[in-house]
């Protein structure tokens, strides 16, 4: 028996998404990034050609998932470059056919402040569009949205910087985002002021009128960078959402924490002071409850109240099933923990009863039992040597390595730099494109990772160097039972991507380095 996806969300996002399983913005139809009633393809492999429909060759990278209205995807990339580069500033807007793949046109979007390119954390195009069926506002995070009709045609375009990965949505006509009030540096980076700023130059949630781009409200309490506002419905059916403050850098934004806000009019609802927070993470409701992930401990909080109403530990005696050479084995054990460890950099995501999260410190997927509390860990591969006829090869402990790799990309980890073969961020035109040397790593370890996605009982989670694990997220244990494939998205070192997976009609999408790839069994 299928089970019922427990998870209060605004239902009023888009009118007829769901009837036509369009993906209208970052998370879906729904915004959480779930989609229930539904089936979609569970092992693929673009090295193999085994359930593709098609790939579309892209003339320059870009990070931005795919949004998808009826038989339209919409998607940006960076403007393509003419030699090996560290910075971008300018992307184009694709609107292409979800039948076959082809152009049906593209619009360049220009941009103000140059940007890392194909940075670990996001660039100009890291932001997903947002459609209604009548229009698409496309993001450039180095300073623009631009609105289009469904034929192309511009209705508006605002200047604005744009947190470079977030995750903009929708709620009736206000086109929701998070908007950064300061520039980047000369670097393409946003190393934060070690002084204090006035509210007007903090990081905001603004709403904009989805019509013609003009603002309708903007948060006072301030929010971060790396936020992750979802869409979601109150008992009183007041539509609200929970927005963090709080990161490396020395953020501006005070006091450090998680807000819930009103979505009518951006005004604070609650404020939770968190000392040292990492707000780096979706922040689900559960049976009334927000679940917080605050470094090494999982925490309830009452939405109605904002008070903590429990806290259980990510860390100790945790159930943890890994690999021991050629073999599993479960333990009941502490793991080991740094500053950092678990505040999961967006990769969390809240389906059923599981809080699910990657580790950031290890290799292991894991998921909390909202409401027993129990969690476990699952090890799973960092890297995937696939070639046509020949048996898959993974990495899953150092132990694997037959070399050791150069670490001028480990930052936080020592997990990111397992691999057999590291990112070449060359695009399908032979031009490099590193921004950021962490940019070269599997997937794990310091920098912002896709929110995974649910379509029926499949998790998808993918990671950097284009390996996708699909989980049975419903799966009694945490085991290897759970892993239901291992996939990938193109050869080893080729198939960068920092593209969720989207869904519409039993087919999947994803964007990489040098392809947008369609998923079809």
């Amino acid at each position: 028996m299928k089970t019922t996806i427990s998870i209060l969300v605004s239902l009023t996002v888009l009118a007829g998404c769901l009837s036509a399983q369009n993906w209208p913005q970052a998370g879906g139809p729904n915004g959480n990034f779930i989609v229930e009633d539904a089936t979609a393809p569970s092992s693929w492999s673009v090295v193999q050609n085994e359930n593709i429909a098609w790939k579309t060759t892209l003339p320059e990278l870009g990070q931005s998932s795919v949004t998808i209205w009826e038989d339209k995807l919409f998607f940006t990339i960076n403007k393509p470059v003419q030699k090996n580069t560290t910075l971008a500033k300018d992307v184009v807007a694709y609107c292409c056919s979800a039948i076959d793949g082809s152009t049906l046109w593209q619009r360049e979007i220009p941009g103000i402040y140059p940007l890392k390119i194909a940075s670990s954390w996001g660039d100009s195009s890291g932001l997903p569009a947002v459609t209604n069926g009548k229009q698409v506002a496309f993001f450039n995070a180095s300073g623009a949205i631009e609105s289009f009709d469904m034929e192309g045609n511009r209705i508006w375009r605002r200047e604005a910087l744009s947190a470079y990965r977030g995750s903009p949505f929708m709620i009736d006509n206000a086109l929701i985002y998070v908007q950064m009030n300061w520039a980047p540096d000369e670097k393409g980076g946003y190393p934060h002021p070690k002084e204090e700023l006035p509210v007007s130059k903090w990081t905001q949630v603004q709403a904009v009128d989805f019509e013609t781009g003009k603002p309708i409200w903007s948060t006072i309490c301030g929010g971060n960078i790396g936020t992750q506002p979802l869409p979601l419905k109150l008992g009183n059916g007041r539509d609200a959402f929970l927005v963090g403050r709080g990161g490396g850098h020395e953020p501006p934004e005070q006091p450090l924490g998680v807000s819930l806000v009103d979505a009518r009019d951006g005004s604070e609802i609650w404020k939770l002071p968190i000392e040292g927070y990492e707000c780096r993470q979706t922040k689900p409701i559960y049976k009334g409850h927000a679940l917080i992930i605050v470094d090494e401990e999982h925490w309830w909080v009452d939405i109605d109240s904002g008070k903590v109403s429990k806290k259980g530990s990510l860390s100790e005696n945790v159930s943890v099933r890994m690999r021991d050479r050629d073999n599993w084995v479960t333990k009941t054990m502490d793991i080991e923990t740094n500053s950092r460890s678990e505040h999961t950099d967006q990769s969390n995501l809240l389906v059923g009863n599981y809080h699910y999260f990657r580790s950031y410190i290890h290799n292991y997927l894991g998921r909390v039992n909202t409401d027993t509390g129990k969690v476990e860990y699952l090890q799973l591969p960092v890297s995937m040597l696939r070639k046509p006829n020949k048996k898959d090869r993974f990495i899953w402990n150092e132990s694997d390595l037959k070399s050791k790799p150069e670490k001028t990309f480990n930052v936080g980890t020592k997990t990111s730099y397992w691999t057999f073969k590291t990112n070449t961020m060359v695009n399908s035109r032979g031009f490099k494109l590193l921004g950021d040397a962490r940019s070269q790593g599997n997937g794990w370890g310091h920098f912002a990772a896709p929110i995974p996605t649910v379509v029926g009982e499949n998790l998808y989670v993918p990671i950097m160097n284009g390996m996708t694990y699909v989980i049975d997220w419903n799966a009694k244990t945490l085991d290897e039972d759970a892993i239901i494939s291992i996939n990938d998205l193109g050869p080893l070192g080729e198939a960068w991507t920092r593209s969720n997976i989207t869904y519409s009609s039993g087919k999947l999408f994803a964007q990489t380095i040098s392809e947008l790839i369609c998923i079809q069994e």
